[in-house]
């Protein structure tokens, strides 16, 4: 049977960020302006370093070129990216193209769908989550008017909440909060509007207007989430959401709890708690803030303890 893969994260420093990566899990973080932890990531910008076992030392990306037998997809690179944001300050207000306009604009790159699990939250704390416009000229037109408080719409968020946010969605996580993202393997964004804040080098940051009004959906549409539970024996599984992107589940677990070999790799994160993942004869210890990859047809297997993880596949 093969190991699970333990991953050594990545750090982002980012103008907005803070030391809340240290402080909710433990990491030693670089600076006091640690904004990105890249969890699981095989993106050139970011890549994650083996830990344990045969593959130790080499990186996400050198595994998916290599050794295919442990993944058995058909995508070219690694198709996902797992971070943890520490929004410390307000994010710039962003939107992401889709695959059709990234890879015909940003020389092959994936384009960019994410979702965000809330993981701690101030009270009060909110994020940008669509907009008001009701066609391409209103939106350019309110842009151009910097009318942000009657185009951006805010919602309050709290610890648990989900938010898909597809690609064409104007968004921004607010103040004071963590979240775990599970996106595709992309590092384009494009800035809408940074509340005209200065760089280290005082230089107000670059906006990227027209590739934002490019690929913006106007009027804002809305996916509704209905999430499905399953209950068994020591775990409480909630999928979150599952389509042509991604399958990201919130698991609970509470005891002990069996699991059959899955036909798929599937990406672990646990975001609370403690316990233990035991294969065979072999245990490994699971803490909060830790991230690994179970290979395909891994198992049988259990998972003890008191933990909350995220889940998520191709």
């Amino acid at each position: 049977m093969n190991e699970p893969i333990f991953l050594a994260p990545v750090f982002q420093e980012r103008i907005w960020g803070g030391r809340k990566l240290q402080d909710l899990f433990g990491y030693d973080i670089p600076n006091e302006l640690t904004g990105e932890c890249w969890a699981v990531s095989a993106h050139p910008n970011g890549q994650s370093i083996v830990k344990n076992g045969a593959y130790q030392g080499k990186t996400l990306g050198q595994l998916w070129s290599s050794h295919q037998e442990l993944f058995h997809s058909d995508s070219p690179v690694f198709p996902l990216l797992t971070k943890i944001l520490d929004a410390s300050d307000n994010l710039s207000v962003q939107v992401h193209p889709d695959d059709e306009y990234a890879g015909k604009n940003e020389n092959g790159e994936l384009g960019k769908t994410e979702c965000w699990y809330i993981v701690d939250a101030e009270p009060g704390a909110e994020i940008i989550y669509g907009h008001e416009a009701q066609s391409k000229e209103q939106l350019v037109q309110m842009m151009n008017d910097a009318k942000w408080d009657d185009l951006l719409t805010k919602i309050k968020v709290k610890r648990g909440d989900f938010f898909y946010v597809p690609s064409g969605t104007i968004h921004a996580l607010g103040k004071g909060i963590v979240v775990l993202e599970t996106q595709q393997s992309s590092d384009t964004t494009y800035r809408v509007y940074d509340y005209d804040r200065k760089d280290k080098d005082g230089n107000g940051r670059e906006l990227h207007l027209q590739k934002a009004i490019d690929v913006s959906t106007v009027p804002q549409a809305y996916e509704p989430v209905s999430y499905e539970t399953f209950n068994q024996k020591g775990i409480t599984i909630t999928q979150l959401v599952s389509n042509e992107f991604f399958t990201v589940q919130k698991w609970n677990i509470d005891g002990t709890a069996d699991f059959t070999a899955n036909p798929k790799y599937t990406i672990c994160s646990v975001i609370d708690g403690s316990g233990q993942l035991i294969a065979g004869d072999k245990v490994y210890s699971l803490s909060k803030g830790e991230h690994f990859i179970l290979p395909v047809d891994f198992g049988p297997y259990q998972m003890s303890g008191t933990l909350e993880l995220i889940i998520s596949r191709e």
